[in-house]
């Protein structure tokens, strides 16, 4: 069994003390029960409009992008078919047509 990341700082170096959990990084400390239940809960990710986004969505950019390392911009009014939902602080993965694979922020995108 793997245990779980820490809810408060994501830290995957925690171990466990008795009945509890424990985070060396942040010094957290939390039950097991609750360990449990953090694992059934699923991040919800909420588009520009509170919209909340799923895997196979279709979204449309709300801003101009600038794609780091190139010269490119990812227009304001882009549709992208087929996004998946990850961890992380950009939690869209996907492909835009003339660019390729990209990881975009919720913030920046609005579900059509």
């Amino acid at each position: 069994m793997s245990l779980p990341k820490c809810p408060k700082c994501s830290s995957e170096f925690t171990y466990e003390d008795s009945s509890f959990f424990v985070c060396p990084e942040c010094a957290h400390e939390w039950s097991k029960d609750l360990a449990l239940e953090v694992v059934d809960q699923k991040q919800i990710v909420r588009d520009s409009a509170g919209n909340a986004l799923k895997d196979g969505d279709t979204i449309t950019v709300v801003k101009d992008l600038k794609v780091k390392g190139t010269s490119l911009v990812v227009k304001v009014g882009t549709k992208v078919k087929n996004i998946r939902i990850v961890e992380g602080d950009h939690d869209i993965d996907c492909k835009i047509d003339g660019i390729g694979a990209m990881q975009l922020k919720s913030e920046f995108v609005r579900k059509v």
